[in-house]
This record gives structure tokens, C-alpha cells and sequence, in this order.
């Protein structure tokens, strides 16, 4: 009896543990599904690419599996869910925004619109200091880097981090000394660590830090505050600066080649973005916790919504003398 039972309650959670499908859906994946993270472990990619594959697995009754493969500001982990076998089984993760900028930087030949986006959540940088260092305010901080004095942590040319970085520069003037790592976490935990006197990842990426108090926060760099559950408001930049700043939100997704990708698969995961998606709770309470919107779309819809960062971006890159081509080469008109 006591072995039939502990057969019975085994069996049980093994079942439990299985995700059933929740949709007639075109395509019925038969193995694990691989989402590549081409940063890190802990930064924003790699956090909301967890939460959206737990909703994944319960949709397609597969496990999801997530591997990192940081390296080359996030080209090198995307090359290879682009050279992988194109049967639905291997997707992409990240800012789609820089699908439209490695080409400008010379980094890999694709496009934006080689890809089929599917968006989750937007986030918007933020720029923080390790407490010991000296800036106080926002403006402590904007007067070191007019004087060049400044060491900021990003995860690497390309990244939201760098460009906001180089777009703040681009408004305030000076200069800074750009340290980089592989991935977002690693430049906040760098600069919790004092290897950096700065960061300007993510919101999402260093929310945590904020409210343990190993990062102050200055500005975001929004037009609006930001609320960060646990610790309060941040200003925006727009109070300390003259002049506009560029668009610097970063939405991000998974995404897929949209040529040679089965039409079922497609089909499925528009469906998924379409009707669940949106509704996930999930989602919804990560984008809460971290600062970050909630900004579900996909197709032609998310890559509208990517344009303007896009734009933004490539003319920020330029300006700095970063590009190996003009972005009007690629027709991205200046915003």
C-alpha cells in the first residue's frame, strides 16, 4: 500500500509539473523550447525573459529553457538564435531596438525587420551613483561630467545603458569614462562594488540596490518621476537639464527570424501575444515592482512602438562618433 501510494502521489506531481495546454493552438511544440538571453544572468533581459517564459510553458504545455550567452554588447547570443534551426524552437530576447542599431555600429549585418517582435514591458534608465561616491544631486553629478570626471557602468556599446550615457552627454556636454560588462547586472553590481562611480542601466536593473540602499538614485532619465516600490520617487532628469531629451524608454520581448520561421509558429505566438499575453498577471506585477510599463504587442504593432527608439538611438551614436555609417543610409530619418 505504502508503495502504490508513494507511486500515486510521484505520478501526481509529476503531473502537476507538467503544463497542460491552455489553447487549440496551430502549432503544438514536441520538445523544450530555448529562449537565448544574450546578456548575463540577473539583468533586465534576462528577468523578464523569466517571467514571460513561465507564461510560455503554461500556454504551450513545453518546458521553456533560458540560456544566457552574454558576449559582443548582446550581437553574439542574438547571431545564434538567428543561426539556429529555424523550426520554432529557438527564440531571441532582448531590446528589439538593437536589431535596428547593429548594423549602424558595425557590430553584425541585420535589420530590424529581419525579425518577427513580440514586446513585453518598456523600461527607462536610470542613473545612479554608488553611495560613497560624491555626487549628491543630479547636478553634482552633470557638473563631473562636464569637467570629464565621471566612471559609468553599462553593459556594453549598444546597450540602453551606453545610450543613455551618451545621450545625457550629448544634452550636458563633457565626457565620462565608459567601464563595461556583460550585461546590466553586472554594471550595477559593479557599481554597488565602487568599480564605477555611476550606472545608467535600467530602472529594472537596479531597483533592487536602490531600495537596499547600495545605489542612489539621482534622475531618471524620463520627462516623468518614477515610483520604485519599496523606496519612493526619483525626479526626472527634464529638472536639471536645458533642452530636450531624446526618447531613451527600451521596450523588450522575444523575437524570432520572420523569414523561414514555420507559418504555425508564427500564428501561435501572435495568438499568445494577442489573447494572453496582455492578461498575464505576472507581467503585470513585474513591470509593478521594477518601475517598468506594461507594453504588450506584437508584428507590426511592436515594431511601431520600437521606432522611435530606433531613431533615437542611431542619432545618438552618431553624434558621438560610435556609428560606421549614417543612419540615413539605413532611412532612419533624426527625430
Amino acid at each position: 500500500m505504502k508503495t502504490l501510494f508513494t507511486a500515486a502521489a510521484l505520478a501526481a506531481a509529476a503531473g502537476l509539473a507538467a503544463p497542460a495546454f491552455a489553447a487549440d493552438y496551430p502549432w503544438k511544440p514536441e520538445k523544450p523550447i530555448t529562449i537565448i538571453v544574450p546578456w548575463g544572468a540577473g539583468g533586465a533581459t534576462d528577468q523578464v525573459t523569466r517571467v514571460t517564459a513561465g507564461v510560455l510553458e503554461q500556454e504551450l504545455g513545453q518546458s521553456v529553457v533560458i540560456v544566457n550567452q552574454p558576449g559582443a554588447s548582446g550581437s553574439l547570443g542574438t547571431k545564434n538564435a538567428w543561426e539556429a534551426p529555424r523550426d520554432g524552437y529557438t527564440l531571441g530576447a532582448g531590446a528589439p531596438k538593437q536589431l535596428g542599431t547593429y548594423k549602424l555600429l558595425g557590430q553584425w549585418d541585420t535589420w530590424v525587420d529581419d525579425w518577427r517582435l513580440y514586446n513585453t514591458v518598456t523600461n527607462v534608465p536610470l542613473v545612479a551613483v554608488n553611495p560613497d561616491s560624491p555626487y549628491q544631486t543630479m547636478d553634482d553629478f552633470i557638473a563631473a561630467m562636464k569637467e570629464g570626471k565621471v566612471t559609468i557602468a553599462t553593459a556594453g556599446a549598444g546597450s540602453s545603458g551606453h545610450a543613455a550615457a551618451e545621450a545625457l552627454k550629448g544634452v550636458v556636454g563633457g565626457d565620462y569614462k565608459h567601464v563595461t560588462y556583460d550585461g546590466g547586472n553586472p554594471a550595477v553590481i559593479a557599481t554597488v562594488a565602487g568599480e564605477a562611480e555611476a550606472t545608467t542601466q535600467l530602472a529594472s536593473e537596479q531597483a533592487e540596490m536602490v531600495r537596499a540602499k547600495r545605489l542612489r538614485p539621482l534622475a531618471v532619465l524620463a520627462d516623468q518621476p518614477l515610483e520604485i516600490e519599496g523606496y519612493g520617487e526619483v525626479p526626472p532628469v527634464t529638472g536639471f537639464i536645458d533642452g530636450d531629451m531624446p526618447i531613451l524608454s527600451t521596450a523588450f520581448g522575444v523575437f524570432i527570424p520572420a523569414e523561414g520561421t514555420p507559418p504555425e509558429v508564427i500564428e501561435t505566438l501572435d495568438m499568445i501575444w494577442a489573447n494572453v499575453i496582455p492578461n498575464a498577471e505576472k507581467l503585470r506585477s513585474y513591470a509593478l515592482e521594477k518601475g517598468a510599463l506594461f507594453t504588450p504587442a506584437a508584428g507590426d504593432e511592436a515594431r511601431a512602438n520600437v521606432w522611435p527608439e530606433i531613431r533615437s538611438d542611431a542619432w545618438s551614436f552618431q553624434a558621438a562618433g560610435r556609428t560606421v555609417m549614417s543612419p540615413e543610409e539605413l532611412d532612419i530619418p533624426k527625430p
